[in-house]
């Protein structure tokens, strides 16, 4: 019998989602609309320190309608990390801007803030000044966020925090995803909350998440019949996603601290081989440890070696991100890059970390990778 699939990050669902949703059942509420959106939308706010927020199809939604709301369009030009997952820069192409790609320092693994000054600097002294930054919060580490926010202020600029793959996460003793102008969330079926599918789009100013809600539902008017004056979208998260994701949140913590949980006990198994090292937070901020990473310090070649090795066992395991200044896609994008998450590319390695996980599953996973130093 081959082994059970460990896979790196499924969903971890319990009780309380299912008394949700069939409540939603239940009471007939499975159309697009209902209670549950509401609440949700409130209790995500109260957790994360927001004035308000609108519950999205998916986390690149939230990132395509909070471009929108600021104005973004044809020939503008948009800051962001290139040391992510591709959906925190495709928005800014499908509003026909261009992304400006800055590379990662090695503190938080985040956008470098020495680099995104001169990249602005460079930019404004071509003529075209960026109209926004969007900054990520990577693997659940919080970025440099005083660092970029006082840049972003300096020179006025827009900012957008991507806090897909960090609900949960602190900086100076506050919950991420409530900095800049506005933020946004994922739920998708790997991160530490999920709603099958789905996002958030998060702000302190009520009236873009008015808008955000307006725009999400395909833009329609205060008219009986249906009329729109703008473009609209069909990027409004379902009553029946909102119960599963309410369910989800009502025990965030122990979700987050498991997986704190699993990076202590990988780091304290895996600590003394010297080509293994483990990314640390910085001493101000709490990182919710969405994936425990490692880098492979010595020999990059090591990384598929255990990738391999892995499999094998029945395990998935996955290389960090690939930068997008890297990626073909984006490969006439302008970068300003230190060659610091391409290093981490070819480096760094995901292990398995779902808040589900076992401690038997976790033995095996460990196991694999000692026999490959052994």
């Amino acid at each position: 019998m081959p082994k059970k699939r460990i896979y790196l990050s499924p969903p971890d669902i319990g009780i309380k989602e299912k008394e949700y949703v069939l409540e939603a059942f239940d009471t007939n509420w499975i159309a697009p609309i209902g209670p549950h959106i509401n609440a949700f939308e409130i209790e995500l706010s109260n957790y994360i320190g927001t004035n308000n927020c609108a519950v999205l199809s998916s986390g690149t939604a939230a990132l395509h309608l909070a471009l929108i709301l600021l104005g973004i369009e044809q020939g503008d030009e948009v800051i962001c990390q290139s040391f992510t997952f591709c959906g925190s820069v495709n928005p800014i192409v499908y509003q026909k801007a261009t992304p400006i790609l800055i590379d990662s320092e090695m503190e938080t693994w985040n956008m470098d803030p020495d680099l995104l000054e001169e990249a602005i600097i460079e930019r404004m002294n071509n003529g075209k000044k960026p109209k926004a930054i969007i900054y990520v919060h990577l693997y659940g580490m919080p970025a440099k966020i005083d660092e970029i926010l006082e840049i972003a202020e300096k020179y006025e600029i827009h900012v957008i925090e991507d806090a897909a793959e960090a609900l949960g996460s602190e900086y100076n003793r506050k919950k991420v995803g409530q900095f800049g102008d506005m933020s946004i969330l994922s739920f998708n079926g790997n991160k530490i909350i999920t709603t099958s599918g789905g996002g958030a789009l998060l702000s302190s100013n009520d009236e873009y998440i008015r808008k955000a809600k307006f725009l999400a539902t395909q833009a329609r008017d205060e008219a009986v019949h249906y009329q729109h004056s703008e473009i609209g979208y069909n990027y409004r998260l379902s009553n029946v996603s909102a119960a599963i994701g309410r369910g989800q949140l009502n025990n965030i913590e122990d979700k987050v601290n498991r997986r704190i949980e699993i990076f202590k006990i990988y780091k304290g198994e895996l600590n003394n081989y010297e080509e293994i090292s483990f990314h640390e937070e910085p001493n101000n901020t709490v990182s919710n440890r969405w994936l425990t990473t490692v880098l492979l310090n010595s020999n990059s070649t090591k990384k598929e070696k255990i990738i391999h090795a892995l499999e094998k066992e029945n395990i998935e395991s996955r290389p960090l991100w690939k930068p997008m200044h890297l990626q073909p896609v984006y490969k006439n994008a302008p970068v300003y890059e230190n060659g610091i998450s391409e290093s981490l590319f070819n480096k760094g390695l995901c292990l398995p970390s779902g808040s589900g996980m076992s401690d038997e599953d976790l033995e095996r996973v460990i196991e694999v990778v000692k026999r490959c130093f052994s």
